[in-house]
């Protein structure tokens, strides 16, 4: 491969017919005066051939909706790849502009990832492939002479009984079935599964040799238990399982992907921010210390007092005495002297464990069973679901700006 860029009898604009040797690999500076040529060379030139070569291989489909590009006026370039252009832009105060989005690289950045990408579960990290049915005949058709079973994974590590469902499959005409690895016949009294433990069920839906000729019903057998499955297939050869997926989803999470688009890789598309900062980066969180005025003091002193949330609220009052009575701690305790675990339940809220709550007011008198959603959860929910500006600036002043 030439380590250069060769340019001869370039004539764009004003260009006087002149040769160039650019070394790749190199960052390279056109300098002079103007209107001595430097666009001319750069863009005019280098990157619209670049640009030209890179449209031509393309398909005809794709080339009728971009148009046709014009060879600049020059005799012939050696040694240059598809180009990308930078133009000078001015910055945005934008804060969802990068150096990225202005240049434009991102986009090419997308295209190039959507392209080339390989989805991944992100729960346990497995690869996720779309495998067509031809794919997985084929798969299976090269263990030749195999003795090959073909099942319908129904049901994968999920609790429940599942009689109703087993009966329905008898009554569909199948004759075999593979519940938690063991072998049975729908004709044959099947085991009770506890509902409480987690099972796996397999529909045999036919058993075959690979030979000549099996291929027509090999593919009518797969494409049935891709039926069954949603999408699933396993296919035991010589004793040994592989499980085969026709859609973009995690067999083993049940996590299903769509595919792959560049607006998937963008984070000012809803599809591709992160749902916590919303593609900013950044993201406003309670400072603990802020939220808590003085340690020194006790709940009922106002330890933790902000709008709408102070001791005096019937409703935050009747919460907080009620977390007291079940976790045995006092309201009137100095925020500094509880233990952590408390600290944690005030600040982040019981994580689904209810309580009982005592409410007394002028207008209602009574018992409930409720969640305590904690301070910090409670700031944060409100923060994001208030329209008012004014509420908005006063749950500001309890946070901080931190990277997402």
């Amino acid at each position: 491969m030439n380590n250069s860029i060769f340019i001869k009898g370039a004539r764009e604009h004003n260009l006087k017919n002149i040769n160039v040797e650019i070394p790749r690999n190199k960052m390279v500076v056109f300098t002079g005066l103007s209107g001595s040529g430097k666009s001319s060379l750069a863009f005019d030139t280098l990157f619209a051939e670049g640009q030209r070569r890179y449209m031509e291989s393309l398909s005809s489909y794709a080339r009728q909706f971009l148009g046709q590009m014009e060879k600049p006026d020059v005799d012939y370039i050696e040694g240059l790849s598809p180009a990308i252009a930078i133009d000078q832009k001015t910055t945005s105060k934008n804060p969802r502009s990068t150096v990225g989005t202005i240049t434009e690289i991102y986009d090419y950045l997308r295209l190039l990832y959507a392209n080339i990408g390989k989805p991944h579960c992100p729960q346990c990290g497995r690869l996720i492939e779309e495998t067509s049915v031809d794919q997985i005949c084929d798969t299976i058709m090269t263990y030749s002479d195999a003795a090959v079973s073909i099942m319908a994974p129904v049901v994968r590590e999920r609790k429940g009984e599942y009689s109703k469902q087993l009966e329905g499959y008898k009554k569909q005409g199948f004759l075999r079935v593979r519940i938690d690895g063991a072998n049975y016949l729908f004709e044959d009294e099947l085991p009770q599964l506890d509902k409480q433990l987690k099972h796996t069920i397999s529909v045999v839906v036919d058993r075959l040799r690979i030979k000549e000729g099996i291929r027509r019903r090999l593919t009518d057998s797969v494409e049935l238990a891709l039926k069954l499955a949603e999408g699933l297939v396993i296919a035991e050869i010589d004793g040994k399982e592989h499980l085969f997926n026709t859609k973009y989803n995690c067999p083993d999470c049940d996590i299903s992907l769509p595919e792959l688009t560049p607006r998937m890789f963008s984070f000012n598309s809803p599809f591709g921010a992160c749902p916590e900062c919303h593609g900013l980066g950044y993201k406003e969180e309670v400072d603990i210390d802020l939220l808590i005025k003085d340690r020194n003091k006790s709940l009922k002193q106002g330890a933790i007092d902000f709008v709408g949330a102070s001791f005096d609220c019937h409703t935050l009052q009747s919460q907080y005495r009620a977390l007291a009575s079940h976790y045995n701690f006092s309201v009137n305790t100095p925020f500094n002297d509880l233990p952590q675990d408390i600290v944690d339940i005030l600040l982040y809220g019981t994580k689904g464990e209810k309580i009982e709550v005592n409410y007394n007011s002028s207008t209602f008198s009574g018992k409930y069973l409720t969640q305590f959603e904690g301070i910090v959860n409670m700031l944060n929910r409100r923060y994001q679901e208030t329209t008012s500006e004014s509420m908005k600036y006063e749950y500001q002043k309890l946070m901080r700006t931190v990277p997402c």
